[in-house]
């Protein structure tokens, strides 16, 4: 791309978790989910390894933020939001996933400190005293907005995924109470940082456009770890796409959705495939790959998938989505981790 440039600043396949992204346009430089964090006790190095990567991601992290204007934060996982360190707000518009919504209770909590943080070091003053009241809203059944997810013929697997389903959907119910039952964390304004929620929200720097999600599924349907908002980034006829965590994507809407837009860059985070057979089963990876393989097919402008993030936590990763790399190849299109495009080996392969 001329215009829109990107820099793939820390992802897994260099030896921390993160999916830290800056992107520059001629009117600004954005830096998306700056935070990192270490590698699970099954990934194969030493943990003076892991722990030598993620001071290296958190170097990284930080000298990027010095040349961004805006900071993204899709959801509260810290390897994708950092709590706290001043350096990398100061200064800045971030634009973050709403706290009051659409979470889950561990996400909520590390919401409310970093808010906190943020008060104190630009505001002297404590998020408890900026709190409002409640607000008693009512949510629609996030299923109604699946057609696709929701019409899919499972087989054998059918009576299952409607039992899934249903608890999904009870799950959902407790989580509305809770939200409701949230004083709400507000938009802050400093003299030194400011910051909006964005979800299903459009912003405009000169020609550059910032466009959010609504809140989607970290995963499958009713995923427990909560929601994430994914951006597009947009500069005349120029477009990335960063999904953060949607897991492939596992949910079929969600590939609709990245095909409507037909980006020509996707940074899109693979399927756990190092969590088989215990939080992710054969059947929702094949859905994460055939989803993929969609993209690759049916996108007329995408040139290059970063393929990255929770993928790369196993070595065999690339026996896993196999089908993806060969679509990739059939079609001319780049499929690439971020060592990769870099021209650096995944680290996880250095351990075969």
């Amino acid at each position: 791309m001329k215009h829109l440039q990107f820099s793939l600043i820390w992802f897994d396949s260099l030896g921390a978790k993160s999916t830290c992204t800056l992107v520059e346009t001629p009117d600004t430089k954005i830096l998306i989910d700056p935070g990192a964090a270490i590698m699970q006790p099954s990934f194969p190095a030493s943990i003076e390894k892991k722990t030598y990567w993620l001071e290296k991601a958190r170097k990284a992290i930080k000298k990027a933020s010095k040349k961004a204007e805006v900071i993204i934060i899709s959801h509260y996982h810290y390897d994708h939001f950092t709590d706290f360190n001043k350096t990398i707000y100061n200064g800045k518009l971030v634009l973050a996933k709403n706290p009051n919504e659409y979470i889950n209770d561990s996400q909520r909590e590390r919401a409310e400190d970093f808010y906190n943080n943020l008060c104190k070091a630009f505001g002297k003053t404590e998020l408890e005293d900026l709190l409002k009241e409640k607000e008693e809203k009512e949510y629609p059944n996030p299923l109604e907005e699946l057609p696709i997810a929701a019409s899919m013929d499972y087989g054998d697997y059918n009576a299952r995924k409607r039992e899934l389903l249903k608890k999904g959907e009870k799950w959902f119910q407790a989580r509305v109470k809770k939200w409701n039952s949230y004083q709400q964390i507000p938009e802050l304004k400093f003299e030194k940082c400011q910051v909006k929620f964005a979800d299903s929200k459009q912003f405009k720097f000169g020609e550059t456009k910032i466009k959010f999600t609504k809140p989607l599924f970290h995963g499958i349907e009713f995923a427990r770890v909560g929601w994430v908002i994914s951006t597009v980034i947009s500069y005349k006829n120029e477009k990335v796409i960063h999904t953060s965590d949607l897991q492939g994507p596992t949910i079929e809407d969600y590939a609709e959705w990245i095909i409507r837009e037909d980006p020509n860059i996707l940074i899109l985070d693979g399927p756990s495939t190092y969590l088989i057979p215990y939080m992710l089963n054969l059947i929702n990876l094949k859905r994460t790959i055939e989803n993929a393989v969609k993209i690759i097919e049916k996108t007329k402008k995408l040139q290059l998938i970063i393929y990255d993030h929770h993928l790369l936590r196993e070595p065999k990763y690339t026996e896993r989505v196999r089908q993806v790399y060969e679509k990739a190849k059939e079609t001319g299109k780049k499929v690439l981790t971020a060592a990769e495009y870099l021209g650096r080996k995944p680290v996880v392969l250095s351990f075969n």
